[in-house]
């Protein structure tokens, strides 16, 4: 009988054990990763979370081949885009969620149905040379013939955030298309990532360029010779949304881990991170102007989804398959 109880005991505890812990994949930087689940098991005692760090596009084409096994592995997602997460939503493969946390945030920000919520914002700028004479204050600057030849840019066929940027600029009004038209006939380099891109300016190689804020605000600090520019036409965002999988074997705790990235003490993480908090009403690092004069402009997930391909193989015509 002893030994009955004892086993019975250890299965409850191996039960408990299994309901208590989430998977999450995420495209966070490793150190990133590591203080979000810390601080998300700090604040839920007894709340496990096993985590897999990857790229988004190495994430996504293990969780298809999951999918595919009828085996997948997460709960929670943290990646780097809305476009992704609408197609996957689109699928019926996330689970609508209404986060009462949700409350805080620009409409614009969020699924409406629950299916994702973004975590950050993550700005695409200027950023330049301090080397140079002019300093740029929109983005038509870049297409001055003057400039021709000294504009670099990560390329929408390799970089998500570069495709989503791509998609804002063409969607508006006063750019469009043509801007991209005017970009490749200024000669401007569109390849690889924004890593490149940004050593390219700071090396003086292409004095100007596009890129993520972080990035360009951050090496300033550190005393790189660059400067960073949020045009007077406005920025495009990524968003490092997160969304529960609606094959997760733990919803409970899969919700609690979204309610606490998007609630004030998961978004006092993010700003401690370094990165412009989603909510409404937070701060912003050392460095970036305030919140309220940040001009984001508009996007729309699912139309970007829908036009990607297109606008890949268009810009593909543009600047070459690079």
């Amino acid at each position: 009988m002893k030994s009955f109880l004892t086993t019975t005991a250890f299965a409850l505890m191996a039960s408990t054990a299994m309901a208590d812990t989430i998977t999450l994949y995420t495209s966070q930087p490793n150190a990133d990763a590591q203080k979000t689940v810390d601080a998300f098991m700090a604040a839920n005692p007894g709340t496990e979370v096993d985590w897999v760090r990857d790229g988004t596009t190495k994430l996504m084409a293990r969780l298809r081949a999951e999918i595919e096994a009828g085996n997948p592995q997460p709960d929670v997602l943290l990646i780097a885009d809305t476009v992704t997460l609408e197609g996957m939503a689109q699928e019926g493969l996330l689970a609508a969620y209404q986060s009462p946390e949700a409350a805080n945030y620009d409409a614009a920000l969020y699924s409406p149905e629950g299916y994702y919520y973004s975590t950050k914002l993550i700005t695409t700028g200027i950023v330049y040379n301090t080397g140079i004479e002019t300093a740029p204050t929109s983005w038509a600057d870049l297409v001055d013939p003057v400039i021709k030849g000294q504009i670099a840019m990560p390329s929408p066929l390799y970089s998500g955030a570069a495709l989503i940027h791509l998609a804002t600029l063409t969607g508006d009004e006063s750019l469009g298309w043509d801007y991209y038209e005017n970009l490749s006939a200024n000669d401007a380099r569109a390849q690889g990532g924004n890593g490149g891109t940004f050593k390219a300016v700071a090396s003086g190689e292409k004095p100007y360029g596009m890129v993520v804020d972080f990035l360009a605000i951050r090496n300033k600090a550190d005393g790189s010779p660059v400067d960073f520019v949020f045009p007077e036409e406005g920025v495009s965002y990524v968003t490092e949304p997160v969304a529960i999988l609606s094959s997760a074997k733990n919803m409970d705790g899969a919700q609690k881990f979204v309610d606490f990235l998007i609630s004030q003490e998961g978004q006092d993480l993010v700003l401690d991170m370094g990165y412009i908090p989603a909510r409404d009403g937070m701060g912003v690092p050392e460095g970036f102007p305030a919140r309220e004069d940040i001009k984001l402009m508009a996007f729309d997930p699912a139309t970007a989804l829908e036009n990607a391909e297109a606008n890949k193989a268009r810009f593909a015509e543009l600047f070459g398959a690079e």
